[in-house]
């Protein structure tokens, strides 16, 4: 079973890196894009001893304490069976 994790910084936080990409693109010709945010993304490979909601509450605690700051991140988790 895999998870995948994405983390992000919350709406309200300024986002440096996504301002220089944005900027980037538009000098580049790509005007399209109104906005970029910049993120993390994780894997998680778990056995498959444990079921798939135990599973999700362990890789959901283990993204709120570590993979992110809940200060100033958000994050969405996707199970795979």
């Amino acid at each position: 079973m895999k998870a995948r994790v994405y983390v992000t910084l919350k709406k309200s936080v300024f986002d440096p890196q996504g301002q220089a990409i944005h900027d980037a693109l538009h000098t580049m010709g790509y005007a399209v894009v109104s906005d970029v945010r910049q993120g993390k993304f994780f894997e998680l490979e778990l056995g498959q001893a444990v079921s798939v909601e135990a599973a999700q509450k362990t890789v959901e605690e283990i993204a709120h304490r570590i993979l992110a700051n809940p200060v100033i991140e958000s994050y969405r988790v996707e199970m795979e069976p």
